[in-house]
């Protein structure tokens, strides 16, 4: 009863921004706001699968940036960070690595390897469960995103939508501090 109260609502909760959101990119995204949630604290790790079954740790990739971005394919926020997602995967692939969660449930779950097809996905996108959205503070919204230091830090978060220069920014930051 919890998880449906919780999707419910992360339901919900998109549906009500996205309809905002692209209300507003329609004049412009300068006006997008977005929460941005800074920690230092370790980043949980975690044991997912990607469609083809493969499981990825965050662990795997100790010693690179990770930028880790819950999402789903019905939610247009999310949509429209994918290519900056992409773009910094290809501009940063030697220290950057980005995990997208898929938090897409059983009635949409069959959109996901289309959508990663069509869109030209780089990097290794994931199936989210309960445990990893509990393990990341019970995510409230989607997209959200967690920047990772080489370390395994949590080192910043976004609820919302990012722009391409803020993570941008903060990827050479770490790469100065290494």
């Amino acid at each position: 009863m919890k998880k449906v109260l919780v999707i419910s609502f992360l339901i919900s909760f998109t549906l009500v921004t996205s309809q905002f959101i692209d209300n507003v990119e329609a004049k412009s995204l300068k006006n997008v706001k977005t929460v941005t949630l800074v920690s230092d604290k370790k980043a949980a790790d975690f044991k997912l699968k990607t469609l083809e079954g493969k499981e990825i740790r965050l662990s795997d990739y100790r010693g690179k940036i990770v930028i880790i971005d819950f999402w789903a394919t019905w939610c247009p926020p999310c949509r429209k960070g994918i290519p900056d997602l992409i773009s910094l995967q290809e501009e940063f692939k030697k220290d950057l690595v980005v995990i997208g969660i898929s938090l897409d449930q059983q009635n949409t779950i069959k959109d996901l390897k289309p959508f990663i097809e069509n869109y030209k996905i780089n990097y290794p996108v994931v199936l989210g469960d309960e445990k990893v959205v509990k393990d990341y503070g019970g995510i409230s919204a989607i997209p959200t995103s967690f920047i990772i230091d080489q370390k395994g830090n949590i080192v910043d978060s976004h609820i919302g939508l990012v722009p391409k220069a803020v993570y941008a920014d903060q990827i050479k930051s770490l790469l100065k501090k290494k």
